[in-house]
């Protein structure tokens, strides 16, 4: 075993590492820049919408308010006529990227604490390189990638994403293994 508090320092820079290398793929390649399409006529669904003040948060429509109103021929055919969406209403004005940026390091951070933790708790000090990475980098991949493929499960959104965030999710797992293993208490 090796304790948490030994991993300080592969916890603080693979965060660092991912955060860099999250960055990077974001804002310098193009692998993300088509994610988001525009609505066709965007700009009339917005002044549609901008009525209803909807306040920030996660919808879907049509939303039953039972299981029996499920079943209802009308619902079926609200369903029927669409359209059919669920959707996360972001607040107005400019995006606080800060905040973003910030909350993401956070994340990054506590995927490696976890990753930490169960590498910590399997392996002692001086384990071999492979065997680090092996370890960390499964549970960092899991802790980027695996929760996303819900929302293409139920929510169907689009597979391309998910698979997108997943192979993201992979090289953010390889480098905090890779982080891990290169810094592993000896």
């Amino acid at each position: 075993m090796t304790p948490l508090a030994a991993l300080w320092l592969p916890i603080l820079v693979s965060a660092v590492i991912v955060f860099v290398a999250s960055s990077l793929l974001h804002m310098v390649t193009p692998w993300h820049k088509g994610d988001y399409p525009a609505l066709p006529e965007q700009d009339k669904i917005q002044e549609a919408l901008r009525p209803f003040s909807i306040p920030p948060g996660d919808y879907m429509l049509p939303r039953a308010q039972s299981m029996e109103e499920m079943r209802t021929p009308e619902f079926t055919e609200r369903l029927s006529r669409g359209p059919v969406l669920v959707m996360t209403v972001m607040p107005s004005g400019p995006m606080n990227m800060t905040r973003s940026l910030g909350l993401w390091f956070l994340y990054s951070a506590v995927v490696s604490v976890f990753a930490a933790y169960i590498a910590g708790r399997a392996l002692a000090p001086g384990t071999d390189y492979l065997q680090v990475f092996r370890f960390v980098g499964a549970t960092a991949f899991i802790g980027y990638s695996v929760a996303l493929w819900q929302m293409s499960i139920w929510y169907h959104r689009g597979w391309s994403l998910t698979i997108k965030a997943t192979i993201d999710g992979l090289l953010y797992g390889l480098l905090t293994a890779g982080t891990f293993g290169w810094l592993w208490p000896r």
